[in-house]
């Protein structure tokens, strides 16, 4: 039988009557991961989905690396199958694990036996596998304590399956089980991880840019094209939307009082978003944004923004301190990306001395000199979109 990888799920297996479209969800996700690798047979049992090579000319290594940033995968692993017989397994392991076994000092066997049938308890299975074993890699001492490998033997229904230790998958939920929802990416450390972590959650993103040209100029763009580019591994194919927002800040620049620049910025990002959203049938809006970061990130101030959009607005790095974001940043390989020195339009015309306690009063005072409809039309109809 061939080499195959076990994807072991995550939260789903605590799912009740509608587990089945959780699973359904993971394995299409899975199926288009996996066509750049060749022909792979992929079905679920016992909640693991196997994804199983048809042909020699499957790239099981390239699969096995993109299969890591599954969300709705808890752990991973390549494992060889084989009948459920004592000494096939044993044989199967002492080929399959030869370069594991050599490379390590100790080593013990764990089994799972789902399988109830299966004429050997866990145990005497574990001891088996395990005698052999030694016997054929001598060098190699049994250490049922604190091993430095652990050889997994698995009896399920259809084969029994040998591995090392499993990978780490991404965790979460499938994507789009939870439904949709915009995401406001800038070309910061924030934004991106925030994409990220609400995507984690089984949320399709839409990512949204505010492009302010000749303010921010072509290599902001594709900085945050490239941005959109490194979360797609792990979100899916993505389609950013890009939003022409010079018009609507060189107004506000124009027309409203210096400290209320930002505050009038974010209350327009989210009325273009909210709109945008709402005409894609996502159901929230999703930030970047940390409690008191910043002027404009103040429970004051993220109420008066928030309070134009009529859909409700998600910031899974609210409770996060800095270090934690660029520590999620590295992981997800987007923050030598975020800190090119490239602008983004929130720099544009920041205030010297910004509002730290803004009112809803104030905020609307701000803007009585703007035409708020027709701006924020403009901008939503001058949206274009790069798919990444």
């Amino acid at each position: 039988m061939n080499d195959i990888i076990l994807l072991k799920q995550g939260e789903i297996v605590l799912k009740g009557l509608n587990k089945k479209s959780f699973e359904q969800r993971l394995s299409a996700n899975a199926a288009r991961r996996l066509k750049p690798f060749g022909n792979f047979k992929l079905y679920t049992l016992q909640s693991t989905v196997y994804v199983e090579p048809q042909d020699e000319n499957a790239d099981v290594a390239g699969a096995f690396e993109a299969l890591k940033k599954l969300f709705g995968v808890i752990s991973l692993t390549r494992a060889a199958a084989c009948e459920k017989d004592r000494d096939a397994i044993a044989a199967k392991a002492i080929e399959y694990l030869a370069g594991d076994m050599r490379r390590a000092a100790s080593f013990k066997v764990e089994t799972h036996r789902s399988d109830k049938r299966f004429p050997m308890t866990s145990i005497q299975l574990s001891q088996y596998v395990g005698g052999l074993l030694a016997e054929a890699y001598p060098e190699t001492r049994v250490d049922v304590h604190n091993p430095e490998l652990v050889v997994h033997v698995e009896v399920r229904d259809l084969a029994a399956y040998v591995h090392g230790s499993p990978a780490p998958g991404a965790g979460g939920m499938p994507v789009g089980c939870n439904g949709s929802a915009v995401t406001l990416l800038s070309g910061g450390i924030d934004s991106p991880v925030s994409s990220w972590m609400i995507a984690r959650r089984g949320v399709k993103i839409i990512p949204l840019h505010f492009y302010a040209f000749p303010y921010t100029g072509e290599a902001a763009k594709e900085k945050v094209i490239s941005l959109a580019r490194l979360l797609s591994p792990w979100c899916g194919a993505l389609r950013l939307g890009i939003v022409p927002f010079t018009h609507i800040q060189e107004s506000i620049r124009d027309n409203c009082p210096e400290e209320y620049f930002t505050i009038v910025m974010r209350r327009f990002m989210m009325r273009v978003a909210d709109r945008f959203a709402r005409d894609n049938g996502c159901g929230a809006l999703v930030t970047g944004e940390n409690l008191g970061q910043v002027a404009s990130q103040t429970m004051p101030a993220m109420a008066v923004t928030e309070s134009v959009a009529q859909l409700p607005v998600l910031r899974p790095l609210v409770g996060f301190d800095k270090a934690e974001i660029v520590a999620m940043a590295r992981k997800i390989g987007t923050f030598d990306t975020s800190i090119l020195p490239y602008e983004d339009c929130c720099t544009v015309f920041t205030p010297r001395h910004p509002a730290l306690r803004p009112t809803l009063e104030k905020a609307a005072e701000a803007e009585q000199a703007l035409d708020v409809e027709a701006l924020t039309e403009e901008a939503v109809m001058g949206i274009t979109h790069v798919a990444v």
